[in-house]
C-alpha cells in the first residue's frame, strides 16, 4: 500500500495556510493518502467551531483530505496534552499511518523532540524545578516553560520555542508518540507568514484567529483571498441558513445560568478546576452576565484565559474531571465524518490491519451493539455537544443530528 499521512487539525475554518501545510506535507513525505483527525463542534481553546463538523469535513475533503475522523469532544476541548494523546491514540490505532505532519513555528523537529523527551521521562531535577516554579503562583504553562529552560540550560535557544501554542502542541504529539511507542514518523512544517493567534496577515495567508475576526467584522471580500473557494462557499451557505456559531459568547447566558445553579461541589468537579478556583467561579457567576466580564474577573497570572474558557465550556457541556480521566485511559473509537474513494479504501485497510477497531459510520448501530461503558460515555458527550451547539443556530436548531446527519461522501 502507498504511504499514508496523518494530520491533526481543527480546520476552524479550513484556510490557505492549511492548504499550504497539506500540500507541503504530501510533497515532503511522498504520501498519496491523507487522514485528518479533526475537532468537532467545540475547540481546544474553549470556544466554538465557526461552522459545524460536517461542513468542516466537507471543506477538508474538497481540499485534498481523503478521510476525516472526528476527535471526540473529551479530547478536542481538553488540555494540549490530552488533545494530543487522544489524536495520536486514534492515528496509531489505524495501523496504516506512516507519517504525522504538524505546523509549528520551527522546522527544527530535533529541538521539539528534545523537549518532548524531558516531558516524557520527567527527570527528578526537572520535576523539582517545576515544583519550585509552581510555588511562585504562576500558571502551569509558564511554570513548565521556566522549568524546561532551566533544565535544558539554554534560555536563549528555547524561549521562543516554548512560547508558541503550535510548538507546544507539536511537543505534545511527539511525547504521545513516545508514550504509545508508535511507529509513525513525525515531520514539522514551519508556519508560512501567519502565526497562531496572529490577528494580522499579509498576502493570502492568515491564521484561523485572524479569519474568524475578519468574519465577525463582516469582511467577506477580504476572506475571499484568505480561504479556498469551497470554504468560502460553505461559510456563505451557513450564513444564509443561519448555522454560524462565532464563539462561546453565543452561550454566555446558558453558561452563567449553569454556574449560578451549580453548587460549589459541582463546580469543583468540573475538569480543570483546582486549588479552590470553584469559589472564584461561583462569585463571578453571581455578579456578572457576560463572558467578557466573567473572564476579566477571574483571569490572573495563575489561571490563563484559555484555561478559564475551557472551564466555562465544561460547565456548558457537563464535562467533569472523571470524564477526562476516563478519556485518558480509553482507546477512542474511529468516528468517521466523511471520505472520498481513497478514504473508503483507507477505512477498509485499517479494519484489516486492526480487526479490534471500533469504527463508527452509524451512531445508532454502534450504540445498539456497543458494550463498552467508557466508549458510551465518550460518544454521549459528542452527541450532547452537537445538541448544545445547534442551539447557537439562528434557524433550524435540530436535535440529535449525530443520528440523522449522513456521512459526507465525495
Amino acid at each position: 500500500m502507498s504511504k499514508v499521512l496523518g494530520i491533526i487539525a481543527e480546520y476552524n475554518p479550513f484556510h490557505n495556510g492549511h492548504l499550504y501545510h497539506l500540500e507541503q506535507s504530501k510533497k515532503i513525505t511522498g504520501c498519496t493518502y491523507t487522514v485528518a483527525i479533526m475537532s468537532g463542534n467545540f475547540t481546544q481553546r474553549g470556544s466554538t467551531s465557526l461552522i459545524d463538523k460536517w461542513s468542516k469535513a466537507k471543506c477538508a475533503l474538497e481540499n485534498g483530505i481523503d478521510l476525516v475522523i472526528e476527535l471526540p469532544t473529551l479530547y478536542s476541548t481538553s488540555s494540549a496534552e490530552n488533545f494530543a494523546e487522544g489524536s495520536i491514540k486514534i492515528l496509531d490505532s489505524l495501523k496504516v499511518v506512516d507519517y504525522i505532519s504538524f505546523g509549528a513555528e520551527t522546522s527544527n523537529i530535533d529541538i521539539l523532540d528534545k523537549i518532548a523527551t524531558v516531558l516524557y521521562n520527567e527527570p527528578k531535577e526537572y520535576k523539582n524545578l517545576l515544583s519550585h516554579e509552581l510555588h511562585k503562583g504562576i500558571s502551569f504553562p509558564k511554570a513548565r516553560e521556566n522549568a524546561l529552560m532551566m533544565y535544558l540550560n539554554d534560555i536563549r535557544k528555547y524561549v521562543n520555542i516554548l512560547s508558541s501554542p503550535n510548538n507546544i502542541l507539536g511537543i505534545e504529539y511527539l511525547k504521545a508518540l513516545k508514550k504509545y511507542n508508535s511507529n509513525i514518523t513525525p515531520i514539522s512544517i514551519p508556519r508560512f507568514e501567519a502565526y497562531h493567534n496572529d490577528i494580522k496577515f499579509t498576502g493570502n495567508i492568515a491564521s484561523s484567529t485572524a479569519i474568524r475576526n475578519i468574519f465577525k467584522n463582516n469582511g467577506f471580500k477580504i476572506l475571499e483571498k484568505l480561504i479556498p473557494s469551497n470554504t468560502y462557499s460553505s461559510l456563505m451557505q451557513n450564513i444564509k441558513i443561519g448555522h454560524i456559531v462565532p464563539d462561546l459568547s453565543v452561550f454566555e447566558k446558558e453558561i452563567i445560568y449553569n454556574l449560578r445553579k451549580m453548587n460549589l461541589q459541582d463546580i469543583a468537579e468540573l475538569a480543570d478546576v483546582s486549588e479552590g478556583l470553584e469559589f472564584a467561579l461561583k462569585n463571578a457567576a453571581n455578579s456578572c452576565n457576560s463572558l467578557v466580564e466573567f473572564l476579566n474577573i477571574i483571569k490572573s497570572k495563575r489561571y490563563t484565559s484559555t484555561r478559564i474558557q475551557r472551564i466555562l465550556l465544561y460547565s456548558l457541556l457537563g464535562i467533569t474531571k472523571k470524564d477526562i480521566n476516563i478519556s485518558r485511559k480509553t482507546q477512542p473509537y474511529i468516528r468517521v465524518l466523511g471520505f472520498n474513494q481513497k478514504g473508503k479504501f483507507l477505512i477498509s485497510e485499517a479494519a484489516k490491519a486492526n480487526p479490534k477497531l471500533q469504527i463508527i459510520t452509524s451512531v445508532k448501530k454502534f450504540i445498539d451493539n456497543n458494550s463498552n461503558k467508557n466508549l458510551s460515555l465518550i460518544l454521549d458527550k459528542d452527541i450532547w455537544a452537537t445538541n448544545v451547539y445547534t442551539l447557537g443556530y439562528e434557524y433550524d436548531s435540530w436535535n440529535n443530528l449525530d443520528y440523522t446527519q449522513k456521512l459526507i461522501i465525495l
